[in-house]
């Protein structure tokens, strides 16, 4: 019975971690798409669009240079 148990909450553990992520895509004005591995927010010193990249780097990108932003 502890076994079944056991079983059960490290199913539902990896469930509740799997909808944890939230990638974005950024679609530019000139076709590329760009995989974000967060929410893309604005930097309010300096205007840009911050994201940080799949390899946890934080990147910038201009909002004229942006088409639109879709949550995957």
């Amino acid at each position: 019975m502890k076994h079944w148990m056991l079983a059960a909450l490290c199913i539902m553990g990896i469930f509740s971690l799997a909808g944890c992520s939230n990638n974005h895509l950024i679609y530019t004005t000139d076709g590329q798409v760009i995989e974000a591995a967060d929410k893309p927010k604005i930097d309010d010193d300096t205007g840009m669009i911050e994201y940080k990249d799949e390899n946890g780097r934080k990147n910038q990108i201009s909002p004229s240079e942006v088409r639109e932003i879709k949550e995957r």
